[in-house]
């Protein structure tokens, strides 16, 4: 490479990290009025997932906001579908989903439930709600890519309190038995769930090691790192015939500094002033 080359790339990344950062903020904002609005909702995982999804549907997957039915489209499952507000503002900031649409979540007969519906939202691969189900629907889309010689990959995000499912680890040994390295698990590895920490629930270290013994590829990144989670997302499968696995180490309430870290978060809805306070502090963020 030369070394012009070189700066043009290094200067098309810092372009790149300002664009989903001024994104991410557009969605957590997104995300938190839509809370707010409704009157319910889970913003402290719609914080810690919105990094990992903007990068995905803005800069890693390859889809078409003009055809979200496009056969050759990577398919991405929200496992934890319960996120579904950042979820939703993502699949605007793609184009997929109108902007103004937001504003009726969770209404009543709103195109936009609490939980994804693929038969009413475009962009929507699999209704998801209840958890454990995306990776296995994941893993069945996966088998479906290879048997029809597709080269479409597979993304599907979880929560990591979600890995608590057994369902996911039967699903992690078909993957393995059938070579699925067109298939991405994003863990959001936040370490709440819904109560309390997850290693006061259940202790899931060491996960890599699991993963690993499942036979799987496995990395660990940030998951506030746009430049590190597109680098990992873009390169994947880690290894040949293995799926992959990115536990992406993320903060509950990422962006607004009273949610951060907080289990009371995992639901809650901000009041009047909290909103407004956690507006400006991601547009501080965004600039």
């Amino acid at each position: 490479m030369e070394k012009g080359d070189d700066v043009a790339e290094v200067e098309e990344m810092k372009e790149l990290e300002a664009r989903l950062r001024r994104a991410a903020a557009e969605v957590r904002i997104h995300a938190l009025e839509m809370v707010h609005h409704a009157g319910v909702g889970h913003p402290g995982g719609d914080l810690s997932a919105t990094d990992i999804l903007v990068t995905l549907y803005l800069a890693v997957m390859r889809i078409d906001a003009n055809n979200a039915a496009w056969p050759e489209r990577d398919r991405f499952v929200m496992s934890k579908g319960h996120c579904s507000g950042s979820f939703y503002a993502t699949l605007a900031q793609a184009g997929l989903l109108k902007v103004e649409l937001l504003k009726t979540y969770m209404e009543p007969l709103s195109m936009l439930n609490g939980h994804p519906d693929r038969n009413k939202i475009p962009g929507v691969e699999a209704n998801t709600g209840p958890l454990g189900h995306g990776l296995p629907i994941a893993t069945g889309a996966t088998l479906a890519a290879k048997i029809q010689g597709a080269s479409w990959r597979t993304f599907v995000l979880t929560g990591d309190g979600e890995l608590q499912e057994g369902s996911n680890w039967e699903a992690a040994m078909t993957a393995a038995q059938y070579r699925l390295d067109n298939l991405v698990l994003i863990i959001d590895r936040n370490r709440i769930q819904q109560g309390d920490f997850t290693k006061n629930i259940i202790e899931m270290d060491p996960l890599a090691d699991k993963w690993r013994a499942f036979g799987w590829a496995v990395d660990e990144v940030d998951g506030h790192d746009y430049r590190a989670l597109f680098q990992h997302l873009r390169t994947t499968p880690l290894e040949a015939g293995k799926p992959t696995c990115i536990i992406a180490n993320t903060i509950k309430g990422r962006g607004v500094s009273f949610m951060e870290g907080k289990p009371e978060w995992h639901h809650g809805v901000p009041t009047d002033k909290q909103l407004e306070d956690a507006k400006a502090e991601l547009m501080e963020v965004s600039r």
